[in-house]
């Protein structure tokens, strides 16, 4: 198991390598020029030349990518004239009056917003960590209680129910269930105040009513998604030859589903979890947009429509790093249920 779990640590390390490679270099491809960005309206070329000289952009490629992979474990110097070649002392950063420092982890700086890039995602992490949190306990709730009552009613009007309810809820994009929950509980029926974020640990009751409408839009959503696959898991699985010899035993109807039935189909549904789970963390841009929560997906909304790049590559490496992570932790998960897993 140890092993199992070395090699791929490896791999993902591997991976994130590879991927911010790939990143910076699209980035740095990328049509808008960010000494141009930086030089603002009243420009001559003679400036734009100046800022592309004190952001490092005049280096080549592979000195600015160095000097990207120094500053996320070591901190940066934003401008920063020249490649770093040495993690810089911490403690002993020396700074001018035109320079920031950015401490570990860094992912750069945004001259548009006169911020560091790494405290914007800290900001905005906690409201699209709940938001995904609540979304998924609902879902899953929702999702694989009515795939279980539909394949345990398999044929009846109570299936085909279930399922025409799934596959409409399944078609409707996400933008057209916030917005309808928006119109008809807040501003037509009054149920809801209009969702304003505040802090948990100020004030947890309107935290919650924030919550709840996002929590909805997206259940609807991935709970139709999940209904369906836990429906086709479950009647597979109740199609098994040892589902068939544990009632021949005489076990009870509740212990042969949710011990044997249940458990054995949840497998590729742990799969699908962990990836969904890793894209909303990554930044639920739309019903973040649609409710105003002070997210990681608002925030990548608002930077890709100012062409704020440094934002836009550390949303984009963020939200690949939490899908690598995710098959990292199922992989694990995989090979404790599975031994033959380890083997691969």
């Amino acid at each position: 198991m140890f092993g199992y779990v070395v090699r791929r640590l490896i791999g993902v390390v591997i991976m994130l390598l590879a991927l911010s490679l790939m990143t910076f270099w699209m980035f740095t491809k990328a049509p808008a020029d960010p000494a141009r960005l930086m030089c603002g309206k009243s420009c001559t070329p003679a400036l734009v030349e100046a800022d592309r000289k004190q952001l490092g952009l005049d280096q080549p490629f592979w000195s600015q990518y160095a000097r990207f992979l120094v500053a996320m474990p070591c901190g940066g110097l934003y401008p920063n004239e020249g490649p770093i070649l040495a993690c810089p002392v911490l403690d002993n950063a020396q700074t001018t009056q035109t320079q920031v420092y950015c401490s570990p982890v860094s992912l750069g700086y945004t001259f548009r917003k006169g911020e560091c890039v790494t405290t914007l995602i800290v900001e905005a992490f906690p409201v699209t960590a709940a938001l995904a949190i609540g979304g998924v306990i609902l879902w899953l709730i929702t999702g694989i209680g009515i795939g279980i009552f539909a394949a345990l009613r398999r044929g009846r009007w109570q299936d085909r129910i279930s399922m025409g309810g799934a596959l409409i809820g399944y078609s409707f994009p996400s933008f057209f269930i916030a917005l309808l929950l928006l119109y008809f509980v807040v501003l037509t029926w009054h149920l809801l105040p209009y969702p304003k974020y505040v802090p948990f640990s100020e004030n947890p009751a309107q935290f919650f009513q924030t919550f709840l409408l996002p929590w909805i839009a997206i259940a609807i959503l991935y709970a139709a998604f999940y209904a369906r696959l836990t429906r086709n898991q479950m009647l597979e699985t109740l199609g098994e030859d040892y589902i068939r010899t544990a009632r021949a035993k005489g076990l009870r109807e509740r212990t042969v589903i949710y011990k044997h039935a249940l458990r054995a189909g949840l497998t590729p549904i742990v799969t699908v979890v962990g990836l969904d789970f890793a894209a909303l963390l990554g930044g639920a841009i739309i019903i973040e947009s649609v409710f105003t929560l002070p997210g990681i997906g608002k925030l990548a909304l608002e930077s890709t429509l100012q062409l704020d790049l440094p934002i836009i590559m550390a949303t984009v490496l963020l939200a690949a790093f939490f899908v690598i992570l995710a098959n990292l932790v199922v992989d694990i998960l995989y090979a404790a249920i599975d031994p033959r897993v380890r083997l691969v």
